[in-house]
């Protein structure tokens, strides 16, 4: 087996050194002069025009497939680096990637992938058994600091070996008998294994760039890719452009030559730019403008549907007065869903008092805690808080929207700010952060209460419950249940899809009724626009995923403009 390489931390745009040397004079020179030969070489030579332009939400935390959390990232991953399955662009369910085929042992433990025996790198060298092995076990390594690493904790000795229990990676359950065949062993039958293979955690990222470069591996290019597209450039708070990757052993059906990301956190700005041509997809219903929800809703080309996400708030539960349940219930009961929705959300959101979503497969929520601000103010009390007196001032946060305008998040912080006041009479302050600085605060615990949201990685219970379970890296709560994590872990051994379902629902209850580390709040119902007349290759499905390859704009169509 192999050592693995060090972590790569999220991608920032690069400093210039501040320090004097000599022949500055003539370095500043050389500074003025070479934007100049920049704009003239742009001039002759401008870009090609996009087949596609998708404005994605702000600016990605990263490129690297182990580190990444958030959709907007996974989105443009997805199309840059594959693994052993992909998702089906209609269905969202796993299909053959890298892996043609495969076969599952009888107790369903054991997993035999053949690779495909055409699979190149963008950059021409082979792909092989061997990166499917180093990339997943990168992902294991402590240093990498993989929120995501969780996901391989269904492999044999994966949580030992994450913990450093386990110190050689040949006792892992994964090995390579040949370069073109992948096995994989499993502690326990995991129903949904097949869909993690598709996750971007566990797709195939270039050890031969990663060794060489380390922690600068994604400002490489090029930069090997083993999905149908290469990265060409990541401008920050510019865009991001990808081309199709024509040594993809899928290329024939790559669709778009070129897609352009534009990070847009403004709904206004979103709109304004595809009502004038410059954008073809708008995702996410935050990047809608609240205030023309009623009329956009009635177009052609803006698109509401239903998937697996869920808007909730988080504790702190290592913070007094946090760290009391009782707390946290009061603050759970004293707030009136229902209103955020009608007034903020305005898109049918069904309220939320547990937190896997209605429609997952295999599965029926248990109900949580409902609005009861008599029993709020009670428990509040029996907490040591009588009408609120004594309580500690704390802090709500929420990630800022860029732009200014239409912010979602705000105007529900701000309700339920008022609210906490009006029914328990405490004082909740608003702190609100830029997106990279939020997800670092939350991964440090360096909040008293924040604001979440989560969408199904797959379709099956697991990949709402099994986050919050102790050392998963997108717990983020300090809330550790050493019941939860067994109800979990019992749960994912039943091969009996009823006994599994009610170890989950269980574990659920402990999770939104008795422990309270989190509070649902609805359901998310998507929104989406682009011209069906002129775009074509997105469907909707429960995880709300959409294959870059698949999506094109129509010949008929025309093209691009360039901008």
């Amino acid at each position: 087996m192999f050592p693995t390489a060090p972590s790569s931390p999220r991608l920032e745009p690069s400093k210039r050194s501040e320090a004097g040397a000599p022949g500055r004079n003539l370095c500043c020179g050389l500074f003025l002069f070479l934007p100049l030969l920049c704009l003239l070489a742009t001039a002759c030579h401008p870009e090609p025009p996009p087949d596609l332009t998708i404005i994605n939400g702000l600016e990605p935390e990263s490129l690297d497939p182990a580190i990444i959390t958030g959709q907007a990232e996974m989105r443009i991953v997805q199309g840059l680096f594959e693994g052993l399955t992909r998702l089906d662009p209609k269905t969202a369910d796993p299909i053959p990637g890298l892996a043609e085929h495969w076969e599952i042992s009888p107790d369903q433990c054991t997993y035999t992938f053949h690779l495909r025996t055409n699979l190149l790198w963008s950059t021409g060298e082979p792909i092989t058994a061997a990166d499917v092995l180093y990339s997943w076990i990168r992902v294991l390594d402590p240093a990498t600091a993989s929120d995501y690493a969780g996901q391989l904790f269904h492999l044999k000795n994966g949580e030992a070996f994450y913990a450093g229990k386990i110190k050689n990676p040949d006792l892992l359950g994964i090995h390579a008998p040949d370069p073109f065949t992948v096995r994989v062993e499993l502690e326990e039958p995991t129903a949904f294994f097949l869909d993690l293979c598709a996750f971007s955690t566990l797709s195939v990222v270039p050890r031969q760039t990663i060794d060489r470069h380390g922690d600068a591996w994604l400002k490489t290019r090029p930069l090997p890719s083993s999905g149908p597209y290469e990265l060409t450039a990541w401008r920050i708070n510019d865009k991001i452009r990808l081309k199709k990757n024509p040594r993809y052993w899928d290329a024939a059906q790559t669709r778009s030559a070129i897609i352009d990301f534009l990070p847009v956190g403004s709904p206004n700005a979103a709109l304004n730019l595809y009502e004038r041509g410059q954008a073809d997809i708008v995702w996410d219903k935050e990047l809608v403008p609240t205030e023309l929800l009623d009329v956009l809703l009635k177009r052609p080309d803006f698109h509401p549907f239903n998937y697996l996400g869920t808007y909730f708030f988080r504790f702190n539960v290592t913070r007094p007065p946090y760290t009391d349940p009782r707390v946290r219930q009061a603050l759970a009961l004293a707030i009136d869903k229902q209103r955020l929705v009608q007034r903020i959300t305005r898109n049918g959101e069904p309220i939320a008092s547990h937190f896997v979503p209605d429609g997952t497969a295999r599965y029926t929520p248990p109900a949580g805690l409902g609005h009861d601000p008599a029993r709020a103010r009670k428990l509040l009390a029996e907490a040591g808080f009588p009408g609120g007196k004594g309580f500690p001032r704390g802090e709500y946060m929420f990630n800022a929207a860029a732009g200014g305008s239409a912010k979602m998040h705000e105007k529900i912080a701000v309700e339920l700010q008022q609210m906490w006041r009006d029914e328990l009479g405490i004082e909740i302050e608003l702190r609100q952060l830029e997106w990279k600085v939020y997800l670092s605060a939350q991964s440090q615990l360096d909040y008293d209460l924040t604001r979440s949201s989560w969408v199904g990685d797959y379709n099956d219970p697991n990949t709402f419950l099994e986050m919050f379970t102790s050392d998963n890296g997108n717990n983020r709560t300090g809330w550790k249940n050493a019941r939860y994590d067994g109800l979990i872990r019992s749960a994912n051994r039943q091969t009996d899809p009823a006994a599994r379902e009610k170890k989950f629902q269980e574990a659920e209850l402990l999770l939104v009724r008795d422990e309270l580390p989190i509070v649902p709040l609805f359901f998310n119902v998507g929104l989406n626009y682009y011209d069906p007349e002129k775009i074509q290759g997105i469907w909707p499905n429960m995880i709300d995923q959409h294959p870059l390859q698949f999506i094109r704009r129509k010949p008929e169509a025309g093209t691009r403009r360039q901008h």
